[in-house]
């Protein structure tokens, strides 16, 4: 399975972006999918996932600003993101939850004050 993030771009504080990620090789219907970013810096964090059954779960900073869903036919899975802030700049990447396939270059997400 390969996964490739796409979406991402430069957007003023308090904009709305849409990142994409796309499945090649295999369904993701069965497993957990998550969405991390890693900030200049700082570690790679897990900000975002869905189950298999379809529930969500945020990490605090992120919660009530981004929306993670699936495709019905979940080769695709998206992060809805509004009201970006400055410190939301981060390259963003998508992975199972834990992480289990290789890291695809993931796609970059900044956000000017």
């Amino acid at each position: 399975v390969q996964l490739q993030a796409s979406g991402g771009g430069l957007v003023q504080a308090g904009g709305s972006l849409r990142l994409s990620c796309a499945a090649s090789g295999s369904r993701l219907s069965v497993f957990t999918m998550a969405w991390y970013r890693q900030a200049p810096g700082k570690q790679r964090e897990l900000i975002a996932s869905i189950s298999r059954l379809g529930n969500t779960d945020y990490t605090d900073s992120v919660k009530d600003r981004f929306t993670i869903s699936r495709d019905k036919a979940r080769k695709t899975f998206f992060l809805h993101m509004n009201s970006l802030k400055p410190e939301d700049t981060a390259v963003y990447y998508c992975n199972t939850k834990p992480a289990g396939i290789t890291w695809g270059q993931g796609t970059q997400v900044t956000v000017s004050s």
